[in-house]
């Protein structure tokens, strides 16, 4: 219950552009947030929804509206390690660090070969 109570006092500081628990700045005086804040706000929210921290970032750029970045999740632990279930998320924020949306858009062994 405690860490709900949490979730909505960080949700309520993130639109009152104040800082979260860890002190990663918002947008404040005009400044815009930095990539390092906004992949640190995705990494968070990723979490409460999907109960999985995020072990990379494969990708992040500033939109018009927001960010967009791409984020890794081990979604099935292995044994082997290089036999884990991974994906990737699609996350984007809005200009003030709130999550508009996220999406599986891939999944992967650890060992597989990227084709890019």
């Amino acid at each position: 219950m405690a860490e709900s109570t949490r979730a909505r006092a960080r949700g309520t500081e993130r639109r009152n552009g104040s800082a979260d628990d860890a002190g990663h700045a918002r947008e404040r005086n005009g400044r815009r947030m930095s990539a390092a804040d906004a992949v640190a706000l995705a990494k968070e929210q990723l979490l409460e929804l999907t109960g999985r921290p995020c072990e990379s970032v494969s990708s992040v750029s500033r939109r018009q509206d927001g960010w967009l970045m791409t984020l890794e999740i081990v979604e099935l632990e292995r044994v082997p390690r290089t036999t884990d279930i991974l994906a990737s998320y699609r996350v984007q924020l809005d200009d003030d660090g709130n999550l508009v949306g996220y999406q599986r858009v891939s999944r992967y062994y650890r060992n597989q070969a990227s084709e890019e």
